[in-house]
């Protein structure tokens, strides 16, 4: 998996896309919602594997979890522009999945869960997979997963969020 500081930046790069009403409750649901497919982690307490439809990157990380649950958040706190809020709030949950399948490492993203519990990786992982521990986080291992984070993720949507930014002024100028 990518690490928890990397998902939320998917948000922030996707920001200026959010309209000025509810724009801070917006993108902390966007925050919360790239970070809200590793809720599944959970299933190891309960000694669900892995590589059952409820285990770590399975259903919660899929696209039909997140076309669902994204509307229902959009559901609960947009009042306009409904559907903008829903696709930025898509984009922000269906990354993580998609991030995680940039990794080398795991058993691999159900995309197409519950339909197929078929576990996908993306042509390339420039990423380094992220421990599940906190304690480990914070080693050598660590410092190499923020590398290729930071390399491969943070710094290409540095550069969105700042082409979207400038977007968006040239179009509230105008």
């Amino acid at each position: 998996m990518a690490s928890i500081f990397t998902h939320p930046v998917v948000a922030i790069a996707f920001s200026p896309w959010v309209n000025k009403l509810n724009k801070r409750k917006v993108i902390i649901s966007g925050i919360i919602l790239s970070i809200f497919p590793d809720i599944d982690v959970i299933a190891f307490k309960f000694g669900i594997p892995y590589e059952h439809l409820l285990g770590h990157r399975g259903i919660t990380h899929s696209i039909t979890f997140a076309l669902l649950f994204s509307g229902a958040i959009t559901w609960l706190i947009a009042q306009s522009s409904k559907l903008a809020i829903w696709l930025y709030l898509f984009i922000c949950m269906v990354s993580h999945g998609i991030l995680d399948a940039l990794t080398n490492g795991g058993l691999g993203i159900a995309f197409f869960a519950p339909f197929l519990n078929e576990r996908y990786f993306l042509p390339i992982q420039p990423l380094q997979v992220s421990t599940l521990h906190v304690q480990h986080f914070f080693s050598e291992h660590g410092v190499t997963v923020m590398k290729s984070e930071f390399l491969y993720v943070w710094l290409p949507l540095l550069f969105l969020w700042g082409v979207n930014y400038f977007l968006w002024r040239i179009k509230k100028t105008a």
